[in-house]
């Protein structure tokens, strides 16, 4: 796919943007080589490679589930600035 001047200004419109001749001139240049290279990846021989999420391999950093004692609900209301029934009373952020 070519992409033309037309195409950058039409876009940057669309977004609002205000673009100089120069950055309009230079944008198209780089999303023109985008689009080359993106055509030289479709043509890639991908038959049997898995699809993945990373590119290199992530772990996990969280910590194992544990089962532990919950905690008292008085006690967690102790120093509750404002309470009700068992519960923290907050004030309205909802209309």
């Amino acid at each position: 796919m070519e992409i033309t001047k037309d195409d950058i200004i039409h876009v940057a419109d669309l977004a609002r943007l205000d673009m100089d001749e120069e950055s309009i001139r230079t944008f198209t240049v780089q999303i023109g080589d985008i689009l080359k290279y993106i055509e030289i990846l479709n043509n890639l021989n991908t038959e049997g490679v898995p699809p993945t999420s990373h590119a290199i391999v992530l772990t996990n950093a969280f910590r194992d589930d544990e089962i532990k004692q919950h905690i008292e609900r008085d006690i967690l209301l102790e120093n509750a600035p404002e309470k009700e029934n068992g519960s923290f009373m907050v004030p309205k952020v909802v209309g």
